[in-house]
């Protein structure tokens, strides 16, 4: 089952051409979208379900700089600001709040850990504080666990996928962008070398520009077009409950379960670092290049064959534009839930917070998180077909980033001074043959 989402209307006409076009209307597709209409160009979103349909909407709701990578702490940073100007910009609320991030530990290592990044953070403008037992003890009084410390980040953020990336598609409309839902991309056209235009569903958008913003779906679109990106599947699993007594205002990591406050007075929770990975052609194309982030993470992934599997052999990856693509077969990836984590999630929680023992669980499900090798996304030109840029891959943090994403890939289209260095972000680092390695901390 899906989530509930806020829908937005669709615009009515296909524009013959547009400066920029945007493929995917998740919350990186949106925000460029936002950020490229802001820079004076016309731009068009294709999106082949609905706006925020996908992992935008089925992620956990956190805004954190507390954690990322040192990589990624400056686009976090950044986010959290846009967080804020694009949700007043928009006048509709994306649940956007600066309640802080906890995380706790009963890990003497895994503290040593946060102090380290800690310190880290520090010199990038990131304050974060490391709490003593007793000062745990005093933010969660009702909590039976015994820690060993934790790690708090005030200035860190919740949103409400549901009503996040709407409202963000409200705010880039407002500002001229074109959005065509049920409308899939099937292919690029290239004249001269270069891309000359987008060929949809629904007809040919003629433009010198093409953002992929497209998840779970990247990859294949690439292959179609002879273009290497390593990208693996992880389906995912959450729930939210039924209102609760609030143990925080904010969010909440722990060893086993985590959680996010919620505007309608519930949590959303999930197991930490839990998932299935799909197999899939593609995965063991790119298995050499995976097996370091598989041996870091294995002992919470499980491993599936299912349809797609099939799918993907059967299909190929040469399809023809003026026949249905496999982006019209599957308009929403919709995983089943598993069931079992969301049952051990719910009693952990419980356990640890006896003042929550009422509590059920209202609703639960699945979505598909695009992971790279190195768990750094891809937003850059792509050099073996000017024109075309990436900004996917986002390893499970693409919404709490997305805003500063979005930003910095429309500077990298329109060939502007960049928001943060975008170096760590490159293309180029997927395919040059060099060996990655996990680079998150935790």
């Amino acid at each position: 089952m899906s989530p509930p989402l806020n829908r937005i209307n669709s615009d009515e006409r296909l524009p013959a051409q547009a400066d920029v076009v945007v493929i995917g209307g998740g919350v990186i597709g949106v925000s460029a979208a936002y950020h490229l209409a802001r820079k004076g160009l016309s731009v068009a979103l294709v999106e082949k379900g609905h706006v925020g349909g996908e992992q935008s909407s089925r992620n956990w709701g956190w805004c954190r700089q507390q954690g990322r990578a040192r990589e990624e702490i400056p686009l976090a940073r950044e986010a959290l600001r846009l967080w804020e100007d694009m949700q007043n910009d928009a006048g509709v609320d994306a649940g956007f709040r600066r309640t802080g991030v906890l995380f706790l530990t009963k890990s003497k290592d895994e503290l040593a850990s946060w102090e380290r990044w800690a310190a880290v953070a520090r010199e990038m403008q990131v304050h974060s504080t490391v709490l003593t037992p007793a000062e745990v003890a005093e933010r969660m009084p009702g909590n039976t666990d015994k820690w060993v410390g934790g790690l708090h980040t005030p200035s860190d953020g919740r949103a409400e996928p549901s009503m996040a990336v709407p409202a963000l598609a409200t705010a880039a409309r407002k500002h001229g962008v074109t959005i065509h839902q049920g409308c899939a991309a099937r292919g690029l056209e290239t004249s001269g070398g270069k891309v000359s235009a987008v060929v949809t569903e629904k007809g040919a958008i003629k433009t010198q520009a093409v953002l992929l913003s497209g998840g779970a779906w990247s990859s294949l679109f690439c292959r179609r077009h002879g273009i290497e990106l390593p990208i693996g599947l992880v389906n995912a699993t959450a729930c939210r409950t039924t209102p609760a007594p609030e143990i925080t205002s904010g969010a909440l990591g722990t060893d086993l379960y985590c959680i996010r406050r919620r505007l309608d007075g519930g949590f959303t929770l999930a197991l930490r670092n839990r998932g299935t990975v799909e197999l899939s052609p593609d995965l063991f194309r790119y298995a050499r290049t995976f097996w370091p982030t598989y041996l870091h993470r294995k002992n919470g992934l499980k491993l599936s064959v299912g349809k797609s599997f099939f799918d993907q052999i059967v299909r190929g990856t040469g399809w023809s534009f003026d026949k249905p693509s496999p982006f019209e077969t599957e308009r929403v990836r919709d995983p089943a839930p598993d069931m079992s984590l969301v049952n051990a999630a719910m009693a952990s929680l419980i356990k640890a917070n006896p003042e929550l023992k009422d509590i059920e669980i209202a609703e639960a499900w699945g979505g598909t998180i695009d992971c790279t090798p190195d768990t750094i996304p891809v937003i850059s030109p792509v050099d073996a077909l000017p024109g075309f840029f990436l900004a996917t891959g986002f390893s499970g943090h693409g919404f709490g980033i997305g805003p500063a994403a979005g930003k910095l890939a429309a500077d990298i289209v329109t060939n502007a001074t960049p928001l943060v260095d975008p170096a760590a972000y490159s293309h180029k680092r997927m395919i040059d043959g060099r060996r990655l390695a996990p680079v998150s901390p935790f």
